[in-house]
């Protein structure tokens, strides 16, 4: 079976210390030979709730630290671009470029991203239709390939390092819900991650900033490995109720370790099932 692919790390750099302890305890998942692992944390959270809320510490000083985590840990990053200038100077540093779901359907922001080596990790859009992913990761794979796509399959996307990643629709306000329908829509034509953290948010409800309820996190995870997915993305903290942002929706380390074992597990049995 192939690798499954995990994004992991906290929502935003809060300091050098807070990254090098959280990579130090994903070391196990890294090092494990089933898992192709990125280090995920954002240099800048554009798009908080207030104008209070804390952001990170910027473009510049963003990437030093992320750079000096893949220095010591060897780890592949991941961290999410808002505007075409930073695709890239994040490029040199990371090895996956994150579209935000905010901006999913931002061309120019897709195709600035699509002419990096990057990898990219397009986020659905909490408003988006899983069949309109489709056009999305045919501006990333038209921009990519030699030759023009008249549509976005698995195959290629895959070829050429271009995921989906399903993080939930909205549902009414202060709500998301996951349809695992659009699991199996989007992954007919482009590989898929799930975002099992932001799935369980819950936009705005804590005055101001976003609240969330992070013991669904492994109910959810679960349920899109027996559907079928290519990957898993979960926000992760030594002490969630002391993070800077998203901590309600964010998994503890302790919990993650072995909930990312269960989800190998039901990979490997869907896939012999499937294979049947």
């Amino acid at each position: 079976m192939k690798k499954s692919v995990l994004i992991a790390g906290p929502c935003v750099i809060e300091s050098m210390e807070v990254l090098e302890e959280i990579a130090l305890k994903l070391r196990p998942i890294a090092l494990d030979p089933k898992v192709d692992f990125y280090f995920k944390a954002s240099f800048d959270k554009a798009n908080r709730t207030s104008l209070e809320s804390y952001r990170g510490p910027g473009l510049a000083k963003g990437l030093e630290m992320l750079a000096g985590i893949k220095s010591k840990f060897g780890y592949k990053i991941l961290t999410d671009i808002h505007e075409t200038h930073q695709a890239a100077p994040v490029a040199e540093v990371a090895d996956a470029l994150q579209i935000p779901a905010f901006l999913c359907r931002q061309t120019d922001l897709i195709v600035a991203a699509a002419k990096t080596k990057s990898a990219l990790n397009i986020k659905k859009g909490q408003f988006m239709h899983p069949k309109d992913m489709q056009y999305s990761a045919l501006k990333a794979l038209n921009t990519r390939a030699k030759s023009k796509h008249e549509r976005a399959t698995h195959q290629a996307c895959l070829e050429h390092g271009i995921y989906l990643c399903e993080r939930g629709a909205s549902f009414g306000y202060g709500n998301l819900v996951v349809d695992m329908r659009s699991l199996v829509v989007m992954r007919a034509f482009a590989p898929v991650v799930f975002d099992a953290t932001h799935s369980v948010q819950m936009p705005g409800a804590a005055g101001g900033k976003s609240g969330g309820s992070g013991a669904f996190i492994p109910y959810l995870a679960k349920a899109s490995a027996v559907v079928g997915v290519d990957g898993f993305f979960m926000e992760t903290h030594i002490n969630p109720e002391e993070a800077l942002s998203d901590g309600p929706n964010m998994i503890p380390i302790s919990s993650l370790l072995p909930l990312v074992q269960d989800l190998l597990v039901l990979q490997e049995i869907n896939a012999s099932l499937n294979n049947a």
